[in-house]
């Protein structure tokens, strides 16, 4: 059976996986926004649905003032005697923690932090007699490499010396750490050269878990650097075995654009199939290389196209796609399912303010896609709500209705690094508007339609001024509903009325 990567695409980077049984769960890294740290489920590695997130409350992610792209860096999920663990990193917080479950769906613990946190990337272990080895990275007075603890699971307290245990094969930025007990041999796989085009997955082994390790002679057995590939930047992998015996490979990944490449989904989670050699080192997708397309007579199921186009705004709670940027002001936002609407009230920050503005987004996860919803809303005293296509505070595009100096106008705005223009604007007596961003691999097109259907405004922005490449930062595009006063008070309330996604066909 034929399956397609990435599996789970936009910005969902820093795979972790396990199984319980004939269930796999998956999480991912989730930086600034919030809810934190998505987790996903299937039963046969091609088919994912989101279930829930496992930081769901202020006291398990405080994100106030979050820059972009800090916040929740790559957490780890790991089952045992019954219980979830999902260990990860608030890096501008008190460092590691982890929570737990007996519910994958929740609700998770508070978190459990531990006393000597340092560096990122953790990652649990757990030996057949309970025994839990938490390994991560160097923290900023550490030499460089993979560090090793014992810990106690009910408290964090660590039961042994941290312990230095290898500086990886001589790659930069040795990360990601996940240890595994296969046959007779502990196996430490990690991530070296960066997350960006030299990243590369490489594995070492040992008889003890502390080492001395002996790495593999064909590292790395993932990369696809200095390739002319339509997936690079592969790396951060976690290994999970199905109930048939086979091996797989989940990694984070991306999809660049153009010359010079540049990608602006995000970093994306793939899969691969794992082999093994006879002298027990294993081998991921072919020889180290792993394509958009892959058959593999393991994967029995049908990798299907669900997907949930509309929102209509008429359930008592809000889908798990919605993600805010930090803790969100719960104010500041109603839905009522009722009538339909989902209400956002307008705070003095705007889109360009490293503090919680009024935002409720959903990732992009494919190049050619449709985005639309209907907004109700008169504009006074500054106030603008709109629909955006949103980098980080430096970098987004939005659409929408604002006053100025009384007068009611639709809007197109660009904001590129220390340049913001108002592209495009034109006076607008109706409080309705259709609100609709046409993205395609190179471009979106912004269009402002009136109830009648003529397209009032237009507007356009590269794709590639979102991209990593040039706005910086580890998340990828979103696409986002906003109110803001501009400073001021908040008189009136932005009604939306549905949000529309559609994955575009190409032409």
């Amino acid at each position: 059976m034929k399956f397609n990567n990435p599996i789970i695409s936009g910005f969902y980077p820093d795979p972790s996986i396990c199984r319980v049984g004939e269930d796999f769960y998956l999480v991912t890294s989730s930086f600034e926004y919030f809810p934190g740290v998505p987790i996903f489920h299937s039963t046969d590695l091609v088919n994912w649905e989101q279930i829930g997130h496992c930081l769901t409350t202020t006291k398990q992610l405080p994100l106030i003032e979050t820059p972009s792209s800090c916040g929740i860096y790559a957490p780890t999920i790991r089952y045992h005697d019954g219980v979830f663990y999902v260990v990860t990193t608030n890096v501008l917080d008190k460092g590691n923690f982890f929570v737990t479950a007996t519910d994958p769906a929740g609700p998770w613990s508070d978190p459990i932090w531990f006393k000597d946190s340092q560096g990122i990337d953790p990652s649990f272990f757990f030996e057949e007699d309970g025994t839990c080895y938490l390994t991560g990275t160097s923290g900023d007075d550490e030499q460089s490499g993979i560090y090793q603890v014992e810990i106690d699971v009910k408290t964090g307290e660590y039961l042994s010396e941290r312990k230095f245990i290898t500086g990886g094969t001589g790659g930069a930025f040795p990360e990601g750490p996940h240890l595994y007990k296969i046959g007779d041999y502990y196996y430490l796989m990690m991530s070296e050269g960066g997350t960006e085009y030299g990243h590369m997955l490489t594995i070492l082994r040992s008889d003890h878990p502390y080492g001395p390790f002996e790495s593999y002679e064909k590292n790395p057995i993932l990369t696809h650097r200095s390739k002319n590939h339509p997936i690079q930047a592969t790396g951060h992998a976690d290994l999970v075995q199905k109930a048939d015996g086979s091996w797989w490979a989940v990694f984070l990944a991306i999809r660049p654009i153009g010359y010079p490449k540049k990608h602006h989904l995000g970093r994306e989670t793939f899969l691969a199939p794992v082999t093994w050699t006879e002298d027990g080192w294993p081998v991921v997708g072919e020889n180290g290389l792993v394509d958009l397309e892959i058959e593999s007579e393991w994967i029995q199921a049908e990798q299907l196209k669900n997907w949930k186009e509309r929102d209509e705004f008429d359930q008592p709670v809000r889908d798990l796609k919605w993600i805010f940027r930090r803790n969100p002001i719960e104010e500041n936002y109603t839905l009522n399912a009722e009538e339909g609407v989902l209400s956002l009230k307008g705070s003095s920050k705007t889109l360009g303010d490293a503090a919680a503005h009024t935002f409720i987004g959903r990732r992009q996860e494919h190049f050619d896609c449709i985005v639309s919803t209907s907004l109700q809303f008169e504009p006074e005293n500054s106030e603008e709500a709109g629909l955006t296509i949103f980098a980080n505070e430096n970098f987004h595009y939005e659409i929408g209705l604002r006053s100025v100096n009384g007068t009611r106008e639709a809007f197109f705005r660009k904001t590129v690094g220390s340049l913001t223009v108002i592209e495009n604007q034109v006076g607008y007596g109706e409080d309705t508007v259709e609100l609709r961003i046409t993205a395609n691999p190179e471009w979106y097109l912004f269009e402002i339609v009136s109830p009648a259907g003529e397209v009032i405004l237009e507007g356009t922005g590269e794709c590639g001024l979102l991209a990593t490449e040039v706005a910086g930062g580890f998340t990828g595009s979103v696409f986002g509903l906003y109110a803001t006063a501009n400073g001021f008070e908040t008189q009136n309330q932005a009604r939306y009325h549905w949000f529309d996604y559609k994955i575009a066909k190409k032409a």
